[in-house]
């Protein structure tokens, strides 16, 4: 049997997903899950990361590259609203910070990191010119 997966989004699709349910040989197992951040809000958080790369703005010395900003941004946002940060050894006697998914993110906390992320750009002066070309802000800055 092949993966199915059902977003429950009317009575119709949620009486397919029980059918689907009810048809399983035991062994099979079935999650149910909230919905995590969709597409369009991880679009716009790695729009947000590239501004700030590309404006330059200097942490801990150096310019960072969009995928720093983004270890930078949701460790940020964990520390803000009071998550759990965890450095650990790394392998190689780095340290690394066991930090959040934002694959894994609901969509309640990422509108929670991006409000964040654009936040912390307006505490910094950040113009956010490809967020905006892309339609992610209206606006004017």
């Amino acid at each position: 049997m092949e993966k199915q997966r059902y977003t429950i989004v009317n009575p119709q699709v949620r009486q397919n997903a029980i059918r689907a349910l009810m048809a399983l040989p035991d062994g099979h197992t079935a999650t149910f899950a909230p919905p995590t951040r969709s597409g369009g809000q991880n679009d716009f958080f790695h729009s947000i990361c590239s501004d700030i790369a590309k404006s330059g703005f200097e942490w801990a010395g150096k310019p960072r590259k969009p995928e720093e900003w983004k270890v930078l941004l949701v460790s940020g946002h964990t520390k803000a609203t009071q998550g759990e940060v965890e450095f650990v050894p790394g392998l190689e006697g780095e340290f690394v910070n066991i930090r959040e998914s934002t694959a894994r993110m609901s969509v309640k906390r990422a509108a929670s990191l991006l409000e964040y992320a654009l936040a912390w750009c307006a505490d910094h002066h950040i113009p956010l010119t490809d967020t905006r070309r892309q339609g992610y802000l209206m606006e004017a800055a």
